[in-house]
């Protein structure tokens, strides 16, 4: 398989927006030939994706913090893929089902995948520490994830309600467009309140983290769209357009995987349940209802499977933090089950 990716690849020619040989040094022409290589633009989406959480560090520390981040901040840079994914695929017409598989994969494996293994491998625990501070804010951290676990079962029952008559058009894509919207303000104004308690702003550095935040912004934009197109044209038994959904899908998660991989080092548990679920939000609601403005959606045959798999995951997430506090490693195998169970359907199924 992997070879006939390879001679497939090589033997493309470049696209017809390159400029020619003539005009460019020997060492722009031989950079392009391997930039035109799928497993090179998967590096550039990983790089770009790595530049735009690194910055996010450093924005934690100038005016937001803790969950906020993991639910405002975070979501968009390890969301933006699957926005470009949606705008890509609203260009071409007719690729509604892809999106929707997209979409799905990407929330289920945050939350099933993702989750369940921070719970074994790390516990997923935060301590509620030694000081009544510590404590205190171990205890509004809980409210937080709990409370945007709530907004996810909002979206998602409201996905589901509006899928009844098997397709997402117009008026639905607005109706999911407006909840993200009016989740996000919720969110500004928390962190201006928060700001205003601690009588201090934001610093003036935001705004070059920001511009790097953009540049990786791009990064992503630009191997998205090369994958999409080299994906749509490949002629393969094991891979082609069919799998489209489901490839973008695995691809999306892995930036979102390595800020939960770096956060439960840390032993941050708030900002590895936010951050999931907050990505989750960017794809349900706002990636379908994006797509619905443009095109309608038709609704895939493992649509309520996928559903109910995310549904429960967030139910038994909700559950383990509100009475235990943190998701233990027994959750992370029945989460992984979900994960297997979803993946059957889906594909074998």
């Amino acid at each position: 398989m992997f070879r006939y990716l390879w001679v497939g690849v090589l033997n493309r020619s470049l696209p017809s927006s390159t400029v020619s040989v003539s005009s460019v040094s020997p060492f722009l022409h031989h950079l392009a030939v391997y930039l035109a290589h799928p497993l090179a633009q998967i590096v550039v989406f990983m790089l770009a994706s790595a530049l735009m959480i690194w910055r996010l560090q450093a924005i934690e520390r100038k005016g937001f913090e803790g969950t906020v981040l993991g639910t405002l901040i975070m979501p968009y840079c390890s969301g933006f893929a699957n926005l470009v994914f949606a705008w890509e695929m609203s260009r071409k017409g007719g690729m509604g089902k892809e999106v929707m598989e997209n979409c799905l994969v990407n929330n289920v494996t945050n939350l099933t995948l993702i989750l369940g293994l921070c719970a074994i491998f790390f516990g997923a625990t935060q301590g509620k520490g030694k000081t009544k501070a510590a404590a205190q804010e171990h205890r509004l951290n809980k409210l937080e994830m709990l409370f945007t676990l709530v907004a996810l079962f909002l979206f998602t029952g409201t996905l589901w309600a509006l899928a009844k008559d098997g397709v997402i058009d117009l008026y639905d894509g607005l109706v999911l467009v407006g909840l993200f919207l009016f989740w996000q303000v919720l969110h500004v104004f928390e962190i201006l309140k928060n700001n205003v308690r601690k009588s201090r702003g934001f610093h003036w550095s935001i705004g070059v983290d920001l511009l790097l935040v953009a540049a990786g912004a791009y990064g992503i934009y630009y191997s998205v769209g090369y994958l999409v197109d080299w994906v749509s044209h490949v002629k393969s038994a094991y891979i082609g357009v069919k799998d489209l959904g489901w490839l973008s899908g695995a691809l999306m998660v892995l930036p979102n995987a390595f800020i939960a991989v770096y956060y439960g080092f840390k032993g941050r548990q708030d900002i590895v349940v936010s951050s999931q679920v907050g990505d989750g939000h960017i794809c349900i609601p706002m990636c379908l209802g994006l797509f619905a403005l443009f095109d309608k959606m038709t609704i895939p045959t493992y649509f309520q499977t996928g559903i109910y798999v995310l549904l429960g995951a967030a139910a038994l997430n909700f559950l383990s933090i509100a009475f235990l506090g943190r998701l233990p490693r027994v959750l992370g195998v029945v989460l992984l089950g979900f994960y297997a169970a979803f993946v059957y359907s889906g594909v074998v199924g």
